[in-house]
C-alpha cells in the first residue's frame, strides 16, 4: 500500500470469535483494508489505504454488519456564547465533525457534551472548530474552578455594567426633557458632550457585541450580537451625523439618538448581568453536593495520626473517624463500632448501626463512637462523586421539547434582520414619507425587541433547577430527556423484593429434623439469593454446623440442587419436586396457608425424598402503601412483578394495595412482561434494584433502580432513587410534571414576547430605550420563573 496508515479502534458488540471472525473478514474484503480483530480485547488493528478507504467507510462497514465502533465523550466548557443561536451554531458544526457521532451544547451552563470516535478526531481538534468560527472552549474543569471563573465573570460584567450606567445616565437625563421638558445644564444638550459619553460605552464597553458579531458573520451565521451591534450602531451613526450637521452651522437642531445607543447598551448589560447572576442560582444543587464533601482526613501513616487533605487520601489507606467527623471517602470499617447518619445520600434520618466489615459512604456523619476505616474508593470514584456526576450531565443535557426552540432560534436572526429591513422601507416609503428618522427608530426597536436570548434560556434552565431540586430529595435523572419521559408515565412496574419489601427476608417456619436443616444450610450457604442469607442465618443461630458441599447449581426462578456428603438436596417449589418426581403429599395444605399470609414457602428434598419444608417472610417497607396510593392518585396504574407464586404475591400485593400482579416470572423473562404492557399503547416504568433487573430496565421507557447510593447501578437505569425509599416515586413523576409545565410556561412567554413584540415595535408604538428594557427583562423573567421550581412542593 502507497501511504499507508495504522489505526486501532473499539469495537463494541462482540461476543464469541465468530463475531471477530465476520468482521476480520469484511474488513479484509474492503479496497486496500488489511485488518485483525481481537474478541478479548474488543479492537481491531487496521492498516489502510485512506486514498482508497477512508475510516469512515471503516467504521460504516462495522455498523453494517451489526457492530459498533466504540465512541468516547468530551465535556467542554465554552465561553463567547450570548444566546441561543450561538449555542445552536456551535451544536451545528460540532455535529457535522467527521468521527462526531453526536453533540449537544448547553447555553445555560456554557457546555458542550460531545460523543466522539477518537480514530477520526479528539477533543483538541474540536476545540480549534469552535474558536475558528469565533468562540473558545477547553476540557471541562472542575466544578469548583468552574465557580471560581463564574464568580470572576459575574464581577466583570458587573464592573462594565456601572461604568456603562454612569456614562449613560447623564444622557438619560437628556432624554427625560423631552418627555418632562425639564430645565436642565446647556452642555448636557451640547452633541459634542453626548458624542463624548456615548463613544467610550459604544466601542470600549459595547465592543464585545461588534467582535461577537464580526466573528459569527463571518463564520455565515447571526446571533444576538448582531443584532445589537446594528441597532445601536445605526442610531449612534446617525447622531454622530447629526452632531456634524452643526458645525459651521450653530442654528441647526439637531436629532440625537446618543442616549438611545447608550442606554440600549446599559440595559443590555444590565440584563445579561440579571440572568448570569440568576443562571449562578440554578447550580446550586451542585453547590450544594460539593459544600457536602468532607476537606481533610486523619490518616495513619507510619503509625502516627495525620491530617491530610481528602484528595491525598489513597485506596487502602486506614483512616480515623471521631464522632461528628465527615467520613472521608468510601470505605469498609476495619475497628470499632458506631452509627451513621446517610440522610445526605438516602434521606433515611435514622442513623444506621456500623460495626466491623460494614461498608460506610464519603460525606455521610459519624456520629457517636471513634473508628477505623480502610479507603476503598477515593476522588472521582466515590459514590458522592458519582452523584455529582449525574447530576452535571442531566443538567448539561437536553430534554426533546427544547428541539423545537432551537430549531426556530436558528432561523430567528435572520429573519428578524428582514423583518427591520422592511420595517425601515415601509416607514420611509409609505409611513413617512423620505423621513429617515421615525423609519430608523422603527427598524432599531425591531432588531432590539427580537433577540432570541428567553428562547434559548427557556429549558435549559428550568431542567437545570428541576434535576437540582430531585438531587436535593434523593432522586438522580440521568438527562433531560428522562426528566422529560417520566411524566408521560402512564404505568409502573414494581419488582417485589427488596422494592415493596425491605429485601432482608427472615425465616418464619420450618418442618424437618435436625439433619435437613443442616443439609439445607449447608447447600444454601453456596447461593447469593436474599432468601439463601436468611435460611443461613436462621441455621447459625441454631449453631448448625454447615457441612462442605460438593456441588451446587442454582435454578433460576424455581430452587437450588447441591450434593453434600454424598447425599443429592433439591430446594425449591412445586415445579421443581415435581421435576425430579419427588412425592409431597400432605404438605401442599401447610404451603396454601404460608402463602396465604404472603410468606415464601420452599421444599426439601433428599435422595428424592420429601423431608419438610421452610417458610420465609420479607416484610414490607413502612412506607409502600401510601406511596402506591399516591402514584394511583396520578392516574398510573401500578403492577407488582414478582418470581414468588401466585399466593404469596397476591397476598404481599393485598397489603401493599396493589391490584394488578404478574407472578411467578423468571428473571429473564421481566423484560418480556414490561414489553407486553407497551404493547397496550402505555409509557412503563420498571422499578428494580438496577442489577438483576437489567434487562427490563432497559426495556422500559423509564428505567428506575431503587436502593442506597453506595450499591445501586446507577449507570444501569434512566432515574435512580437513593435509600430505597417508595415515597420518591410519585416525588419523582410530580418533578417531572412540575419542570415540563415550567418549560411550556417560558416558551409560551419566549415565543410570545416576541410574536407580540416585534409588530408592535414595527408600528413605531416602542421606543428603542423600551424595547431593549422589555428584551432585558425577558431573559431575566425566564430565569426566574425557572427558579420558581426549588420553591416546588413534592
Amino acid at each position: 500500500m502507497s501511504d499507508e496508515k495504522h489505526a486501532t479502534i473499539g469495537v463494541t458488540g462482540m461476543t464469541c470469535a465468530a463475531c471477530s471472525n465476520r468482521i476480520e473478514k469484511a474488513l479484509n474484503k474492503m479496497d486496500g483494508v488489511e485488518a485483525k480483530v481481537n474478541l478479548t480485547t474488543e479492537k481491531a488493528t487496521l492498516d489502510y489505504d485512506p486514498e482508497k478507504t477512508t475510516m469512515e467507510d471503516i467504521t460504516e462497514k462495522i455498523e453494517n454488519i451489526g457492530y459498533g465502533v466504540r465512541t468516547e465523550k468530551a465535556d467542554l466548557d465554552v465561553f463567547g456564547m450570548t444566546c441561543a443561536a450561538c449555542s445552536n451554531r456551535i451544536e451545528k458544526v460540532l455535529n457535522k465533525q467527521e468521527g462526531v457521532s453526536q453533540a449537544a451544547v448547553n447555553l445555560t451552563t456554557e457546555s458542550a457534551t460531545v460523543e466522539y470516535n477518537p480514530v477520526l478526531t479528539d477533543p483538541q481538534a474540536l476545540i480549534e472548530k469552535i474558536r475558528k468560527i469565533g468562540y473558545d472552549a477547553k476540557p471541562k474543569a472542575e466544578s469548583e474552578e468552574r465557580q471560581t471563573h463564574k464568580e470572576k465573570e459575574l464581577q466583570q460584567k458587573k464592573t462594565k455594567l456601572i461604568i456603562s450606567a454612569v456614562l449613560a445616565a447623564p444622557l438619560l437625563v437628556t432624554m427625560l426633557v423631552h418627555l418632562l421638558n425639564m430645565n436642565i445644564p446647556a452642555i448636557l444638550m451640547n452633541p459634542w458632550f453626548q458624542f463624548a459619553l456615548a463613544t467610550p460605552v459604544q466601542f470600549v464597553i459595547g465592543w464585545q457585541f461588534y467582535v461577537g458579531a464580526y466573528k459569527n458573520l463571518k463564520n455565515g451565521g447571526a446571533n444576538m450580537d448582531v443584532l445589537v451591534a446594528l441597532g445601536t450602531s445605526a442610531a449612534y451613526f446617525y447622531s454622530l451625523f447629526e452632531a456634524v450637521r452643526t458645525i459651521g452651522n450653530p442654528g441647526y437642531m439637531p436629532h440625537l439618538y446618543f442616549e438611545t445607543s447608550a442606554i440600549l447598551i446599559t440595559l443590555i448589560l444590565f440584563g445579561k448581568y440579571l440572568e448570569t447572576r440568576a443562571k449562578s442560582q440554578t447550580t446550586n444543587a451542585i453547590s450544594e453536593l460539593l459544600n457536602l464533601q468532607a476537606k481533610e482526613a486523619r490518616v495513619i501513616r507510619n503509625g502516627n495520626e495525620t491530617m491530610i487533605p481528602v484528595e491525598e487520601v489513597i485506596v487502602g489507606d486506614r483512616l480515623v473517624v471521631k464522632p461528628g467527623e465527615k467520613i472521608p471517602v468510601d470505605g469498609m470499617v476495619v475497628k470499632g463500632r458506631t452509627s451513621v447518619d446517610e440522610s445526605m445520600l438516602t434521606g433515611e434520618s435514622i442513623p444506621i448501626e456500623k460495626d466491623s466489615g460494614a461498608k460506610v459512604i464519603g460525606s455521610t456523619i459519624n456520629k457517636n463512637g471513634s473508628i477505623e476505616m480502610e479507603a476503598t474508593k477515593v476522588g472521582k470514584d466515590t459514590a458522592l462523586a458519582s452523584i455529582i456526576k449525574v447530576v452535571e450531565e442531566a443538567q448539561g443535557s437536553k430534554a426533546p421539547i427544547q428541539r423545537m426552540a432551537d430549531v426556530i432560534s436558528g432561523y430567528f436572526v435572520p429573519i428578524v434582520v428582514g423583518i427591520a429591513l422592511i420595517t425601515f422601507l415601509i416607514w420611509i416609503a409609505f409611513v413617512t414619507p423620505g423621513q429617515l428618522e421615525p423609519a430608523l427608530v422603527a427598524a432599531i426597536a425591531v432588531l432590539v425587541i427580537a433577540c432570541p436570548c428567553a428562547l434559548g434560556l427557556a429549558t435549559p434552565t428550568s431542567i437545570m433547577v428541576g434535576t437540582g431540586k430531585a438531587a436535593e430529595s434523593g432522586i438522580l435523572f440521568k438527562g433531560g430527556e428522562h426528566l422529560e419521559g417520566t411524566h408521560q408515565l402512564q404505568a409502573i412496574v414494581l419488582d417485589k423484593t427488596g422494592t415493596i419489601t425491605k429485601g432482608k427476608p427472615e425465616v418464619t417456619d420450618f418442618s424437618g429434623d435436625e439433619e435437613t436443616l443442616q443439609l439445607l444450610a449447608s447447600a444454601e450457604k453456596g447461593s447469593e439469593h436474599p432468601l439463601a442469607e436468611a435460611i443461613v442465618s436462621y441455621a447459625a443461630e441454631r449453631e448448625v454446623d454447615f457441612v462442605e458441599t460438593e456441588d451446587f447449581t442454582a435454578i433460576p426462578g424455581h430452587g437450588i440442587e447441591a450434593t453434600i456428603s454424598g447425599k443429592r438436596i433439591v430446594v425449591g417449589n412445586r415445579q421443581l419436586m415435581e421435576q425430579h418426581g419427588v412425592v409431597t403429599e400432605g404438605a401442599e395444605n401447610t404451603l396454601v396457608d404460608y402463602e396465604n399470609s404472603g410468606k415464601t414457602a420452599m421444599l426439601i428434598a433428599i435422595d428424592g425424598h420429601y423431608r419438610g419444608s421452610i417458610a420465609v417472610a420479607d416484610t414490607m417497607k413502612d412506607t409502600a402503601p401510601e406511596a402506591i396510593e399516591q402514584l394511583k392518585a396520578l392516574g398510573i396504574d401500578v403492577i407488582m412483578l414478582t418470581g414468588d407464586n401466585e399466593r404469596t404475591a397476591r397476598a404481599i400485593a393485598k397489603q401493599a394495595g396493589i391490584e394488578q400482579v404478574i407472578a411467578q416470572v423468571l428473571p429473564e423473562e421481566k423484560a418480556d412482561k414490561v414489553k407486553e404492557i407497551q404493547l397496550q399503547g402505555k409509557k412503563v416504568a420498571m422499578v428494580g434494584d438496577g442489577v438483576n433487573d437489567a434487562p427490563a430496565l432497559v426495556t422500559a421507557d423509564i428505567g428506575i433502580a431503587i436502593g442506597t447510593g453506595a450499591e445501586v447501578a446507577i449507570e444501569a437505569a434512566d432515574v435512580t432513587i437513593l435509600g430505597g425509599e417508595l415515597l420518591l416515586l410519585p416525588k419523582a413523576i410530580n418533578i417531572s410534571h412540575a419542570t415540563i409545565r415550567n418549560i411550556r410556561q417560558n416558551l409560551f412567554w419566549a415565543f410570545g414576547y416576541n410574536t407580540a413584540g416585534i409588530p408592535i415595535a414595527a408600528v413605531g408604538l416602542l421606543a428603542p430605550w423600551v424595547a431593549g428594557a422589555a428584551m432585558a427583562l425577558s431573559s431575566v423573567s425566564v430565569v426566574s420563573n425557572s427558579l420558581r421550581l426549588k420553591r416546588t412542593k413534592l
